[in-house]
Parts: C-alpha cells; sequence; structure tokens
C-alpha cells in the first residue's frame, strides 16, 4: 500500500491539511502568529500554487499573473458593493471573471514560446495596470483604490461613495459601523479569516494534486519535456496550454479575492510586475514542479517581508548581546545591512545560494537530507547482506580437495 499513488497522496494532503491549519501554533516560537501574516501566507501560497501549474508543468513563465490578482480583486469588491457582504458570491465572480480575463490574455500569449511568452505576458500585465491606475477610474477609482462604503441613502450619490448591497436590504440586515465581510455571519477577520482561507488552500492543493496526477498533468509534463515532439507526433499542445494558462488565471483571481476578502479594498498596486515577479520566486525557491514547494517560497517571502524588514539595530544589539563589545558592532553594523530596509538583499542573496546549489530549491535540500539519514542505514545493512552466502552459491561453490 506505502508504494500505491493514491495513498502516498492521500498521505501528503493529509499532512499538509494538519501543517496548515496548526500555522498559528507551529509559528509562535519565530513571532509569525498574528492573523494578517497567516492570511497572507495562506492567500499567496494559493497563488504560488496556481502560478505553478503554468510555470512548474508546462515549462510557460508568466510575467503577468498579477493581472489576474487585480481582476479579482475589483471584482470581489464590486460584488461587495452592488449584492452582499458575503464572501461566497465575491469569491465565485472572482474566479469567473479572472478565468474570462486569462482565456483571452492566453489565447494571445500563447501564440508564442520562451522569451517572448514572458515579455506578451508581462506587456499584459502592465497594461491592466495602467488601465486600473487611469483609464478606468470609473471602476477601480484609480489611485485611491476601491473599498466597501455604507449603503448610500441618496440615489444620486456615486457608487464610488455609496454601496447598494442589492441582497443584504432584500434580507434586512443591518449595518453597524464600518461594513465587514462575513462568511454567513462569520467574521472573515482575523484568525477566522485566516482558517477560511487556509480551508480553501487545502482545496486547492488537492485539485492541484488531482491535475498533476491526471492525464491532463501527464500531457502538460510531456509539453514541458519535448513540445516539437509532441506537435510531430499529430498531437495538438495549444488547447492544453491555454487550459492550464486559465486554471492558472482562476487560481491568480481567487487569490486576488481572498485579499479583498481579508482587506476590502482593491488597488491598482496589486497589478504591478513586482507583484508577477514575487511569485516566480516564490516558486522557484520553494521548488518548481513540486506541490508544497511554492506554498514554502510563499511563507518565506511573507515572513521575510513582514518580519525581517522591521528589524533594526536595536533588536540586532539584543540579539548579539552575549558577544564582546567590538564583535558585537561589527556584526550589528553588518548585518543591519541585510534587515530593515534592506531586508531585500537578504532574500536576493538567499535566492542565489539557493539556485547555485539547490537548483530544485528548498524541496531538493529536503530530499537531500532526508537521502543523506537513509544512507548510513543502507551502508549498515550491505555488508551483512554482502556477507551472507546464498543458497546457490553454498550449493554450486566447489568442494574443497580432501
Amino acid at each position: 500500500m506505502r508504494n500505491n499513488p493514491v495513498f502516498k497522496d492521500t498521505l501528503v494532503l493529509i499532512c499538509f491539511a494538519v501543517v496548515i491549519l496548526s500555522l498559528p501554533w507551529l509559528l509562535i516560537p519565530i513571532g509569525a502568529d498574528y492573523p494578517d501574516l497567516l492570511q497572507k501566507i495562506a492567500i499567496f501560497g494559493i497563488f504560488a500554487i496556481g502560478f505553478n501549474i503554468l510555470f512548474g508543468l508546462t515549462g510557460y513563465l508568466s510575467f503577468g499573473h498579477a493581472a489576474f490578482i487585480g481582476v479579482g480583486s475589483y471584482t470581489a469588491l464590486w460584488s461587495f458593493k452592488l449584492l452582499t457582504m458575503n464572501v461566497l458570491p465575491a469569491i465565485i465572480f472572482a474566479v469567473i471573471v479572472a478565468g474570462i480575463f486569462a482565456l483571452l490574455i492566453g489565447y494571445v500569449s500563447l501564440r508564442r514560446s520562451g522569451i517572448y511568452f514572458s515579455i506578451l505576458t508581462l506587456a499584459f500585465a502592465q497594461m491592466c495596470y495602467s488601465l486600473a491606475y487611469s483609464v478606468l477610474t470609473p471602476i477601480t477609482n484609480g489611485e485611491t483604490g476601491l473599498q466597501t462604503r455604507a449603503i448610500r441613502s441618496n440615489p444620486e450619490t456615486s457608487l464610488l461613495d455609496g454601496d447598494i448591497r442589492i441582497i443584504d436590504q432584500a434580507l434586512g440586515i443591518q449595518e453597524i459601523g464600518v461594513p465587514t465581510t462575513n462568511f454567513f455571519g462569520l467574521d472573515m477577520s482575523g484568525y477566522s479569516g485566516f482558517f477560511f482561507c487556509a480551508v480553501i488552500l487545502i482545496i486547492c492543493f488537492f485539485i492541484a494534486q488531482c491535475i498533476t496526477r491526471s492525464n491532463f498533468g501527464m500531457m502538460l509534463k510531456a509539453i514541458k519535456s519535448n513540445q516539437n515532439r509532441l506537435n510531430y507526433t499529430g498531437i495538438h499542445t495549444r488547447p492544453y496550454l491555454i487550459a492550464a494558462f486559465v486554471i492558472s488565471g482562476m487560481y491568480a483571481g481567487l487569490a486576488g479575492a481572498l485579499m479583498a476578502v481579508t482587506d476590502p479594498i482593491a488597488g491598482a498596486e496589486r497589478m504591478q510586475w513586482t507583484a508577477s515577479g514575487e511569485v516566480v520566486l516564490m516558486t522557484i525557491l520553494g521548488g518548481v514542479g513540486t506541490l508544497v514547494g511554492p506554498v514554502l517560497g510563499a511563507a518565506l517571502i511573507k515572513y521575510a517581508e513582514q518580519k525581517v524588514s522591521s528589524w533594526n539595530e536595536g533588536i540586532l544589539s539584543d540579539f548579539f548581546s552575549f558577544l564582546p563589545e567590538p564583535v558585537q558592532e561589527f556584526l550589528v553594523s553588518f548585518t543591519s545591512l541585510f534587515v530593515g530596509e534592506g531586508w531585500h538583499m537578504a532574500l536576493g542573496l538567499m535566492f542565489m545560494v539557493i539556485v547555485i546549489f539547490l537548483p530544485g530549491g528548498l524541496m531538493e535540500g529536503f530530499r537531500r537530507l532526508s537521502a543523506a539519514f537513509r544512507r548510513p542505514q543502507n551502508r549498515e545493512t550491505a555488508p551483512r547482506q554482502a556477507g551472507k552466502p546464498s543458497d546457490a552459491g553454498a550449493t554450486n561453490s566447489p568442494q574443497p580437495a580432501e
């Protein structure tokens, strides 16, 4: 049973679910147990898993997935403003609209491959960013950003300044103070918001498992291995690539919707090219083509963004306080270059080390460690097996002369 792929996938899924749901307690020792960081880890984990379906399985590198994050966020916000503060319709609409956008962009971009595909996706993302920032201000509210408001009492009030929420008004739901998102009455802020995102992350992980093990996933891996050979055999690969691009875009739209769920505001900055580059780093750091790796990469980068960027010389001095004063001053002055405002230098250095020494990311490092622990056991059992004569050898060995 241990060699059964279904059993292995089920075991991995159960372990993954247990770890994700236990993060509020597991991350206490490193001070990363507060809801805002936990929500970002879960949301960007979904984003990275979806991106890995495209990049990890097909080898097509997109620099424009932040566009779908923005589309998902804006769609969810308009669902909150027009329909209800319940998050379910917002998530459904965000995934559908992001999938439609991904279909349009993928249909054009996937006419090319390699660096040309990457540049096309980057161009589309920057076009979406420019449209959201300036041209489509009646819909996106430009640089100010779109956010939920109280239900308007005057019909002449702009939708940007007052909401309608047709379903909430029809159900007689009364608003008290600032409108907040909910899941059938369950507030989506704090730890409840994290556990909601965590459950969706687990579901997305399971879907990615099914895609990877399916015939469709095997075809995507074949495209990454040798797309020309598939074309020569008469297999039309473009529909598979478009499907993978759409699924990946829907994952990104879902992540964007969850950003709006946990923080009901949407801005054009979520669609910048830096957000697309960030998910590439997450996937490569964790391990391209793996299931758990992108989530590890997302957690590592978000932790560095939230915690390492907040470290200062005072914290470093306390950390090195056990050392002699000259050594302490040197270490504080040196390490301060890589924390605080310079945390990107630490991230870049870590990225260089992993790419050079662990091309397969953190998951390759874990595999090497597990192999190193298994190797001594194999060495102990090998001499015993080699020293034990086989039955055939004992029977057929020549008898010594008397």
